[in-house]
């Protein structure tokens, strides 16, 4: 974020951390780093009011784009799947909860192993652990061994989040913060777009290929994106960067609705979409399995549609205008998700719920990025916003999956719209971040 008019003028000095709204905490360090017993912190890869990106930033893009492919390709067919041995729609729910409970219980942790062992280190552990234990659910023979790997994966998942933000955060300017999270979304996205499509087409051949195929692209990207990130156009590691603490970070009203957006953003996308929408395609709406890798496609590709325009918005307009509107719109359109019967109306909902949802993940990004401030690192802030969303995505699942299996589909999605639609009064009374106009 950039510094104020005082900061500004003395080169040497950089705002760590700035309070947005009423409360104020601001760390500054005089650029030399007492860890390092004085040695001067390294410049950022890029210089203010550059419009480039630093070349980094393009390979995490890359990773999350062959990354999301993986995820997009077992993400239609997982709850099918658990539902092949023989359990309910809670159990089959659970093994996507479980994921998210293991990413809930490592992320206070997430943030101290960054610390300690570096971003590229922990970034690469990370997707091992996930790649290994993908593989592994292509062989499991019982649900016990499907909850197991799962959760293990969760702490791999955890591991690689948290570093690859980690170093987005701090790669990226703070005048083009909104365009990095942006890009860093529409690699998932689009990534998101092709998975289910071609993961609903592998199912109807073999349920369990998959797995398979998703554990080879994250050897793939470590394979080639590690040694580009081994590689950097500036210091990534050499020198440890200031630090945001979280509970620093907890006094910014605008982090504390981040933390709001992130868990109803969870709940809704990460936690219910995934694991009911399939379920609702089969059940609700009596269509073949590959549908349901159709309708989370449509949702993904209403999410590429307005990724990059609500990074634009993020970096000109300000955080919260984007954020509310997008927060009601998905809101919204999920609430009367559950009730429609009609497939085409299904897919057009699922659309708009896309658009909407698209418009909130860079500026809700970009926000928690001006709270931890300019070139620090903030693991355990970080951790705390994925922690979030990671209780949305555990709670999501189970609350909704309990509803549909007493009273329907239908107050099960109610409830997901109107957790999107608190979030957006929340932001509503919450400061703007964007450092330009806090």
């Amino acid at each position: 974020m950039p510094a104020p008019a005082s900061a500004a003028a003395d080169p040497g000095r950089t705002v760590v951390g700035r309070d947005i709204g009423a409360e104020e905490h601001v760390v500054e360090h005089d650029g030399r780093d007492p860890a390092v017993h004085g040695a001067p912190v390294p410049e950022p890869p890029t210089v203010r009011g550059a419009t480039a990106l630093p070349r980094e930033i393009g390979v995490l893009v890359g990773s999350a784009f062959a990354i999301a492919i993986g995820f997009g390709l077992v993400a239609p067919v997982l709850p099918a799947f658990a539902r092949s041995f023989d359990v309910g729609v809670t159990a089959a729910a659970a093994v996507i909860s479980v994921f998210a409970f293991s990413r809930l219980v490592f992320a206070p942790l997430s943030g101290t192993v960054v610390g300690r062992f570096g971003e590229l280190r922990v970034f690469v552990a990370g997707l091992a652990v996930v790649a290994v234990t993908t593989a592994g659910l292509a062989f499991a023979t019982a649900y016990w061994q499907l909850i197991a790997l799962r959760l293990v994966a969760g702490v791999g998942s955890t591991m690689f989040t948290i570093s690859a933000v980690s170093l987005l955060v701090r790669l990226s300017p703070p005048h083009l913060r909104g365009r990095a999270t942006s890009l860093w979304a529409t690699g998932f996205l689009l990534g998101n777009i092709a998975g289910p499509l071609l993961g609903g087409t592998l199912a109807a051949i073999d349920v369990r290929a998959p797995f398979l195929i998703y554990a080879a692209l994250l050897v793939l990207v470590i394979v080639v994106g590690g040694p580009l990130l081994r590689r950097p156009e500036g210091p990534v590691d050499e020198a440890p960067p200031p630090r945001t603490r979280f509970r620093d970070a907890l006094r910014h009203r605008a982090y504390r609705a981040s933390l709001v957006g992130n868990f109803a953003n969870g709940w809704a996308v990460f936690g219910v979409r995934i694991a009911l929408v399939p379920l609702v395609v089969v059940e609700a709406l009596g269509r073949e399995d590959a549908f349901g890798g159709i309708a989370l496609s449509v949702f993904a590709a209403g999410n590429a549609a307005t990724l990059l325009l609500a990074g634009r918005l993020a970096d000109r307009s300000g955080r919260r205008p984007p954020l509310i509107a997008g927060l009601a719109v998905s809101g919204a359109s999920t609430a009367v998700l559950g009730w429609v019967l009609d497939p085409w109306a299904f897919l057009a909902l699922s659309l708009v719920a896309g658009l909407g949802s698209g418009l909130v993940n860079p500026p809700l990004n970009a926000a928690v990025a001006d709270v931890i401030g300019e070139r620090a690192r903030g693991g355990s802030v970080l951790a705390g916003f994925q922690m979030a969303a990671d209780l949305g995505a555990i709670a999501g699942p189970l609350v909704a999956g309990a509803l549909a299996e007493v009273w329907g589909y239908g107050p099960a999605f109610a409830v997901t719209g109107v957790l999107s639609l608190v979030a957006a009064l929340v932001w509503w009374r919450a400061p703007e971040t964007l450092p330009s106009r806090s």
